[in-house]
C-alpha cells in the first residue's frame, strides 16, 4: 500500500473513532514547503484511553502492528507510539498531544485542507516552522529540519503570521535558529 493510502486509512480511522488529530512533521513540510520523501507519518493526537481498542482493531496483524501496551505507555507518558505497516515498513508516528503552551497552540490552530483528494487535518505553516525549528535544536542542530523550516518561510512567506513566529521562537528558546532562518531566507514579495 502506497504511503498516501496508509495516511488515508489512518486518517479515516481516527475520524471513525472520533480521535481528534493534526499531521505535522515532515509530510506537511513537504506540502507547505520544498518536497521531500520521508519514511514516516507524523500525527499529533489527542487520544482518550476509551478509542484505544477501536484503534488497535482498525490495524489488525500480519499486514499493521498496533501495540495496545505501548498506547497505554503512550498516553500515560504523554510520549508517542507506532504503528506499522508490516509488509512495506512504512511507519506512523503518533504523539500525544500534552498540556504543553505550545502544544496546545498549535493543536488549535490547526487546519483543514484538501491533499490527495482527502480532507485532512494539518498544522498551520508557522507551528510547522517552529516545530521543524525546535527538532533542529533538540537534535543537535539537524540541517534537514532546519532546511525543512527554511523552504516552509520562503514558499509561505506572503501570508504568515511573523508575530506569532517572533514569539514562540523566544518561548521555545530556539530564537537564534529563527534569526538565522530570516538571514538565509530568499523570499519573493
Amino acid at each position: 500500500m502506497p504511503q498516501s493510502e496508509l495516511l488515508k486509512r489512518v486518517v479515516r480511522a481516527l475520524n471513525e473513532s472520533d480521535i481528534p488529530y493534526m499531521i505535522t512533521g515532515s509530510f506537511v513540510s513537504s506540502l507547505q514547503g520544498e518536497p521531500r520523501s520521508t519514511h514516516d507519518i507524523d500525527i499529533l493526537v489527542a487520544l482518550r484511553p476509551s478509542a484505544i481498542d477501536s484503534l488497535v482493531v482498525a490495524f489488525p496483524p500480519p499486514d499493521f502492528y498496533l501495540d495496545r501496551d505501548s498506547i497505554i505507555r503512550a498516553i500515560k507518558d504523554r510520549g508517542m507510539f507506532n504503528l506499522i505497516y508490516v509488509p512495506e515498513g512504512d511507519k506512523v508516528d503518533f504523539w500525544i498531544l500534552t498540556d504543553e503552551p505550545f502544544d496546545r497552540s498549535r493543536f488549535a490552530r490547526r487546519r483543514r485542507e484538501i491533499v490527495l483528494g482527502e480532507e485532512l487535518v494539518i498544522s498551520a505553516p508557522e507551528d510547522t516552522i517552529l516545530a521543524k525549528l525546535r527538532w533542529a535544536k533538540l537534535s543537535g542542530g539537524s540541517e534537514k529540519q532546519f532546511v525543512d523550516a527554511l523552504r516552509i518561510y520562503e514558499v509561505q512567506y506572503p501570508n504568515l503570521d511573523l508575530k506569532y513566529l517572533e514569539r514562540w521562537a523566544k518561548d521555545l528558546s530556539i530564537a537564534k535558529l529563527w534569526q538565522r532562518l530570516k538571514q538565509e531566507a530568499e523570499t519573493v514579495m
